[in-house]
């Protein structure tokens, strides 16, 4: 079994570095958070928002409050240090205990943060507790029985297996949200680009700001810069690096 990542210990200082957005992705996802945002949500809820890149967005593009809720202190700290916007505060707590009362939030963001949570059950029903009727939840998720062809897997073939065991399924994801009283809206697939060629890439990438680089050895992970380093000298791979995003969106009835 992976053992959970810690992001006290490292990823906090590499993080906001690492999975910074630029101004054409930022503008991407808050088309995508209001396109299924519905009737302007009277609270927003960004659930494990880490560091804070998509709370301040969530706040310019739905209005507020916006509550981020990340256990990590040394995230959290982060997040409240650059936070910028009178509408967005940040507090300490995981999905399984947020710190809310019922039925306030109308929009709940989970991006790249479903697969951390240890006791999903809990999570869900604490989630569809915080949400109120014609609410809508937004996971930005890998699932294992749709997982894209990542180019950084490629050279980093041990992350591909990690993953498939640390991500769930759509399906299992799907069944349990149900089983909460929520509704499947729809399953949007987002196509982002993540760096403008290969050489950004790589040196984003060298910052291991991917949880999954905590599990590899450093074996595993010098021979795969080693082979990225010689492609990014080859001319390999020209042109924008994009990835396509799944996005799977549930609601509360009404």
């Amino acid at each position: 079994m992976v053992e959970r990542v810690d992001y006290d210990e490292r990823q906090h200082t590499v993080y906001s570095a690492g999975r910074a957005l630029s101004p054409d992705t930022a503008r991407l996802w808050s088309r995508v958070f209001a396109g299924w945002a519905g009737p302007r949500p009277s609270t927003t809820l960004d659930l494990g928002s880490g560091t804070g890149r998509f709370t301040p967005i969530l706040a310019e593009t739905l209005g507020g409050p916006v509550y981020g809720v990340e256990p990590s202190e040394r995230m959290r700290r982060q997040a409240e240090q650059t936070a910028g916007h009178p509408d967005v505060r940040y507090l300490a707590g995981s999905a399984e205990a947020i710190p809310l009362p019922d039925e306030v939030c109308g929009f709940v963001l989970m991006f790249l943060v479903y697969h951390h949570i240890p006791d999903r059950p809990r999570a869900v029903a604490e989630i569809r507790r915080v949400l109120r009727p014609g609410g809508r939840v937004l996971i930005r998720s890998t699932f294992t029985d749709r997982m894209p062809d990542l180019l950084w897997h490629r050279y980093f073939p041990g992350a591909r297996r990690i993953e498939q065991e640390v991500f769930p399924t759509l399906t299992d994801t799907t069944r349990l949200f149900e089983d909460a009283g929520l509704t499947v809206l729809g399953l949007d697939r987002i196509r982002e680009t993540t760096a403008p060629d290969l050489a950004a890439y790589a040196e984003r990438l060298r910052l291991r700001a991917i949880s999954t680089f905590e599990h590899l050895t450093e074996e595993e992970t010098r021979d795969g810069f080693a082979a990225l380093d010689r492609s990014v000298a080859a001319g390999d791979h020209p042109g924008p690096i994009t990835i396509d995003s799944d996005l799977l969106v549930v609601g509360r009835p009404s």
